[in-house]
Order: structure tokens, then C-alpha cells, then sequence
């Protein structure tokens, strides 16, 4: 799975939501998904209601999710993102 996941498209999904979206206390909200990152930016964030994921030095990345389905979803969502934003 992890050859799966395009990196850049990760960072251009992060990028659109910081600004394009709408910010509050827990990040920058676009499309169901909310992204932020810790304090150095070194580690980016992206979320929604059911799955969580991050990203950061050397292209790692960690999904953290209950069900197969949710995954598929939220990539589903961040494609729709990085395709029509």
C-alpha cells in the first residue's frame, strides 16, 4: 500500500486546504478534510471525521483508520481535492 500514495499529491492536497479553506482552532477546513502541522512544519496533518494521517521527513506517512472502506474514502476525498481545487 504505501507505494500507493503519491507524496506530491499529499502536499499540493495539504497545500490547497491551508489556502483555500477555512481556518479555525484545529487547522484549515476544505471539502470534509482538515490539515495543519506541528509547530517546526516539519510534519503536515490531514483529517477528517474517520481517518487521520501524517506525513513528514524522508516521504513517511501514517494512516491511522478503524475500517478499509474509510480509508478508500478520505483518498477518495483527497483526489477530489487535488483534481478540482
Amino acid at each position: 500500500m504505501k507505494n500507493d500514495i503519491d507524496a506530491k499529491m499529499l502536499l499540493r492536497v495539504y497545500e490547497k486546504i491551508t489556502t483555500l479553506g477555512n481556518k479555525s482552532s484545529q487547522g484549515h477546513s476544505f471539502e470534509g478534510v482538515i490539515a495543519f502541522s506541528d509547530f517546526d512544519g516539519y510534519t503536515v496533518y490531514l483529517k477528517d471525521a474517520k481517518v487521520s494521517m501524517s506525513y513528514g521527513f524522508h516521504n513517511t506517512y501514517h494512516f491511522d483508520y478503524a475500517s478499509n472502506s474509510d480509508f478508500v474514502d478520505f483518498l477518495k476525498k483527497l483526489h477530489y481535492i487535488d483534481r478540482n481545487s
